[in-house]
Parts: structure tokens; sequence; C-alpha cells
């Protein structure tokens, strides 16, 4: 590889505005009253660290590409001592090897982080297009992801639920509590479409159904202020399927928030108190959503994800039992192994999902479309 050719690499994005931001971080700590407030203090020593390895790595970034440019014209120079060009040519594979790491390093750190990744998870599932079938197949999902998440060592919290007649679900919501929720989570959203044979169906005939999966990060209060005069709250008695532990005290609550006409039902608990606490979480998070949702449409920051209207033409993944395949359209990543699945193995989906969001933001920062990217809006025919 020539001198020139070393120079010609993809350039790193321009340090500047990290190291301006480092410097903030650098007279914010400075101050006298830093440490007065013990858990801002602690988050803007981590950014503070973290800017600090990436200025170190860029620096050294640029170093390695210097010695690199000149092992590499040495190596070719034939007026050279030959031994020495000899060590040059020796050298250049592992100066370069570094630096690519390094490049990848620096590249990751450049990435801003999602604030909310840290944040638990409200999920939502709901039946959408199929009747009794798309409710199984909620039960379904809501088994998946209960599975995943013990594997994670998460707690799940059920929030709301509304049962059909053959005993999936027509509603299902619930808080995962843990390390990372969000962050592994996030790309769950949207449409899932499932095609299979139903339990009822005598003649074998293929049925396709959706179910929507919405996630959302919890809300906590000091993201969103709720005006109590904003709120129309009815209490109703709750009921359930068969008979069985139905509450005899009007303990459902139902919230509506006025200005936006989001509606909440919550009447998992026999308490009214605890059925409102978790109407008004789950309300928080949806308008927590709602509100990152304009900010990111107004900005144009990243395409806006929506899971749709639970319509078959649109989803993001496809569970189909007769092949065995399961089909994420938004990457085209396909597997088949749907058993394994569904009892919670997701994490080759979420890995690649990871992958390709880290893809899609690496080319908003080179300028480099790359293929894996995550496509946000599916269409199209299946495989």
């Amino acid at each position: 590889m020539t001198a020139h050719a070393l120079e010609s690499m993809d350039e790193l994005p321009d340090l500047a505005p990290f190291q301006r931001r480092l410097d903030e971080l650098d007279a914010q700590m400075a101050e006298p009253t830093f440490y007065a407030n013990a858990r801002r203090a602690a988050e803007v020593s981590r950014e503070q660290q973290k800017l600090q390895q990436l200025v170190a790595d860029y620096q050294e970034y640029d170093r390695l590409g210097r010695e690199a440019a000149e092992a590499a014209a040495l190596g070719k120079d034939p007026a050279a001592d030959p031994d020495l060009r000899e060590l040059a040519q020796a050298e250049l594979p592992e100066l370069e090897r570094r630096r690519a790491a390094l490049r990848q390093a620096v590249l990751l750190a450049m990435i801003p982080p999602d604030p909310t990744d840290s944040r638990n998870t409200v999920m939502e599932i709901r039946a959408g297009t199929g009747g009794d079938e798309a409710s199984l197949f909620a039960a379904d999902l809501f088994r998946m992801y209960s599975r995943y998440a013990d594997g994670q060592g998460w707690k799940i919290q059920p929030m709301s639920s509304s049962m059909s007649e053959r005993g999936g679900f027509k509603e299902v919501i619930f808080l995962i509590s843990g390390t990372d929720v969000y962050k592994r989570l996030k790309f769950e959203s949207g449409v899932h479409r499932v095609q299979r044979v139903p339990v009822t169906e005598a003649n074998g005939r293929i049925h396709t159904s959706t179910v929507t999966v919405a996630v959302l990060p919890e809300a906590e209060e000091v993201d969103v202020q709720i005006d109590p005069q904003e709120l129309e709250i009815t209490v109703t008695r709750a009921s359930g399927p068969g008979g069985q532990g139905v509450n005899t005290t009007d303990s459902a609550v139902q919230i509506v928030h006025k200005p936006t006409g989001l509606i909440v039902t919550c009447a998992d608990e026999r308490s009214q108190i605890k059925n409102k606490a978790k109407a008004l979480t789950v309300l928080r998070s949806r308008l927590l959503q709602r509100r990152e949702e304009e900010e990111r449409a107004k900005y144009a920051a990243t395409r806006r994800s929506q899971i749709g209207s639970g319509d078959r033409s649109e989803r993001i993944r496809t569970y189909n039992f007769p092949q065995n395949r399961l089909t994420d359209h938004r990457i085209g990543l396909t597997l088949y192994n749907l058993p394994q699945v569904l009892e919670g193995g997701i994490d080759p989906i979420i890995a690649a999902l990871h992958k390709a969001d880290y893809e899609e933001k690496l080319a908003a920062l080179t300028g480099i479309a790359l293929p894996g990217a995550i496509r946000r809006a599916a269409g199209g025919d299946d495989e």
C-alpha cells in the first residue's frame, strides 16, 4: 500500500465537536459546586471519561497513520538500506491492523447514545387482523418475550390484559425491568405477521394474521409532566372470563388524556390505587414516545418507526410455520428455527438488528451507505 493510498483511507469525522464537548465537561467538573448533585456528577464524569478515551484513540489513530505512511514509503524506497526496507514492510500489516481497530473504536464512540437505552420498558402486544388466531399468536409472542426476559434476568410486571374467548390475548401490556431492557428490545416495535394452520381450521388451510408490538421506554414523572386537569378518570367494576377472580369492587381504572385522546385502562389489580398507578405509568410512557417521535420527525434526525394499523401489508417480521421460517423484512434476515425463537431464542435476531442499526448510524457519520442498515418501513413480498 502506497503512502498516498494510506492518506486516502476513509477519513474519520471531525474531532472538533467532541473536543469542544470535552472542554465543556472539564469546565463543569472544575466548578466548586460540581459534586453537590451526586447523580448529575456521576453522569458528567462518565461522559467525560468516554470522551477522553475517544480523543486519545483519535490521536493514536492519526499517529499510527503517520507511522504506516512512513513505513510504506520506506518499504518502497530503492535507495533505503535493505534490512530497514524489509523491517518496514514487515511492520506495515500490524500498523494497519491496529489502525483499523482504532478506527472502528472511534466511530463507535462517536455514535451518540440513545438516552433511553438504559430504561425499563413498557411492552404492549395487541391482536391485529385475523380474529382468534391473531389473539392466540399475541399470547405466543407474550410467552416468547417472557422467556427471553427470564433468560436475561429481567423482571416482568403485568400492567393490563384482555383475554379472548379461546385463551389468547386481545391485548396485553407489561413492564420489563432490568439492565438495558429498552436497548435490547426497542427494534421489536412493529407488526408481526404469522402464517400457519389454526387449530380451528378443519381443511388445513394456512391463515395469515397479524399482531402489533409497541416497545416504550418507561417514563418517569420528571420526563413527562401531566396536568391532573387534563385527565378524565373513570372507575368501573372489573370483569374477567369464566367468572373466576372477578373483582367485586370498583377497581378497574380508565384514564383519558384529553389533549391527545390517549386512553389507558388497567384492571389487573384488585386495588383501585394500584390500577391507577399502573395506568399512569403506561400513559407517561406513551406520551414520552409520542414526544420523541415528534422531535425526530421535526428535525429528521432519524426516520420514524411506527407500528402501523395492524394491516397485513405493514409488517416488520413474518413467522411462517409450514416452512419453519422467520423473516425480518427490515434487514433481510431469515432463520429456520421457529420453535427455538418462540421459546425465547431471539438473541440472533436482536444482535442482527443492532448490527444493522450500528451500520445505519455509521453511514450517517461517514456518508457511506451500508447495505445492512435497517429499513424502517418494510414492504414487498416474502422470499
